[in-house]
């Protein structure tokens, strides 16, 4: 599996933000753009976990699980853009329903077209 990056940059949010596809797969929901046909960038993930979600503390333990979760998940990313998202049921859920979750979107983002 590449190295996993950090997402960086008001740009890329930015192209995420008006380009990006939205999957979600249990309490996750991942934005994602490819990355250019001529870059060899690997995946780059950042994590965007709201304050209604709960105090620090709880986002912080979502954000630290969640990566855990992409590190350890079976299907591996693409090349591209990735924003993960929570809500605050991942807080509580099972660790292996996270990477069950993050298997299923990159399973997903695989079959759309590009």
């Amino acid at each position: 599996m590449p190295d996993v990056g950090r997402l960086r940059g008001r740009r890329a949010f930015a192209d995420l933000a008006q380009r990006g596809r939205t999957v979600r797969s249990g309490p996750l929901r991942v934005r994602y753009l490819a990355a250019p046909e001529d870059s060899s960038v690997g995946p780059s993930v950042g994590y965007a976990i709201g304050k209604r979600t709960g105090p620090a503390v709880t986002r912080n333990r979502i954000r630290r699980r969640l990566r855990a979760a992409v590190a350890t998940a079976t299907t591996p990313l693409t090349s591209g853009f990735y924003l993960i998202s929570a809500d605050p049921s991942a807080a509580s859920a099972p660790f292996e329903s996270l990477v069950g979750a993050v298997d299923n979107v990159v399973m997903k983002l695989a079959e759309m077209p590009r």
